[in-house]
């Protein structure tokens, strides 16, 4: 089988995340081990199951596809065009929505100050949510270099994660998509990666994602956003196909959709989406809540990150005018967005 070509790997980064969301769905919160368990033969279905039918994409692909489109429609990065596109879909009562998520949407508070108030008063925000969207963007950005697509994936995580360290962490998968987009084995660009991390964030983001690195090893559950990269990487790094790497994300158990989608992400970049089985594109579905009763398919989301990948390389990953550019340097949370580091 020949090199994906690069509009193959992007097709695959897209549809890949998609696909592994819809995957992971059924399987979110249960044990280890419970995909091989349903499929012995290792030719696992789209089964649904936990209030999610066969194909149908979660939070994570329908957020994906929010960023995706406002990139498209508004020509570049707008912030507050994208986050008052998540307001409208969190108003559409979705069925499943992270709860830091839930509450910087719902909040009231203005594009640029809900993260950082909500992350004041909590003091947590470095959930997987920045991650299982990134996708679309990764993308998009790609044609940017490392220093504009890392920016632009700070800029959007920090709508609604206020903890740097979640920035950090999709700025690291925009990159790694980028490296595949060109090509090249994202997990052998990752010393190179790491060195464009914020310092104060390296040490945490080396460790999960070193070669020895096993999800057996993580700190924290696989909702939070080193273990959820680290295990994608994992499952890139220790298999050899799309489908293998999927279905060894999907084994570990916990937030299998994120986790699988962020897979999906890394093993369609690096596969294409040729790769991707048929018997998991066919059924697979993209609701879109509070934004009619839209539902996209595979062929929808193909032709939206062909319309991605053409997308100005040139362009700076920065917001329109008003927007902060003067936010904090160490993800505390005194308001504002990333500027260009």
């Amino acid at each position: 089988m020949s090199p994906p070509s690069r509009s193959g790997r992007a097709a695959g980064t897209v549809l890949g995340s998609a696909v592994g969301d819809a995957l992971g769905a059924p399987f979110e919160f249960g044990p280890p081990g419970a995909y091989s368990a349903r499929f012995p033969d290792g030719a696992g279905l789209m089964c649904g199951g936990g209030g999610w039918d066969p194909g149908e994409a979660t939070d994570d692909t329908q957020m994906a596809v929010l960023v995706g489109e406002s990139l498209l429609e508004r020509g570049g990065l707008d912030l507050p065009d994208v986050f008052d596109r998540f307001r409208r879909w969190a108003a559409g009562e979705p069925k499943d929505i992270g709860l830091q998520t839930e509450d910087v949407l719902t909040g009231g508070h203005p594009w640029d100050l809900a993260a950082p108030l909500h992350f004041r008063l909590t003091g947590r925000a470095a959930g997987n949510g920045s991650l299982m969207r990134a996708a679309t963007s990764a993308v998009y950005f790609a044609g940017a270099g490392r220093a504009g697509t890392m920016e632009a994936a700070r800029r959007l995580a920090a709508l609604t994660h206020g903890d740097r360290a979640a920035w950090e962490g999709t700025a690291v998968l925009h990159e790694l998509v980028r490296v595949a987009l060109d090509g090249a084995d994202p997990t052998a660009a990752v010393p190179d990666v790491l060195a464009a991390v914020h310092a104060d964030h390296r040490e945490r983001w080396a460790t999960v994602q070193a070669p020895d690195w096993h999800p057996d090893l993580a700190t924290e559950f696989n909702g939070a956003v080193w273990p959820c990269l680290g295990s994608a990487l994992w499952a890139l790094r220790t298999t050899g196909t799309f489908e293998t790497a999927l279905a060894a994300a999907v084994d570990l158990g916990g937030d299998t959709d994120t986790v699988a989608a962020v897979t999906g992400t890394l093993a369609g970049a690096v596969y294409g989406d040729e790769a991707i089985p048929a018997r998991w594109t066919a059924p697979l579905h993209v609701p879109l809540p509070g934004h009619g009763d839209r539902v996209l398919r595979a062929p929808d989301l193909v032709a939206l990150a062909e319309a991605l990948a053409a997308g100005p390389p040139h362009r700076r990953a920065e917001g329109p005018p008003g927007s902060r550019p003067d936010g904090p340097s160490t993800g505390t949370a005194t308001g504002g967005q990333p500027t260009e580091l």
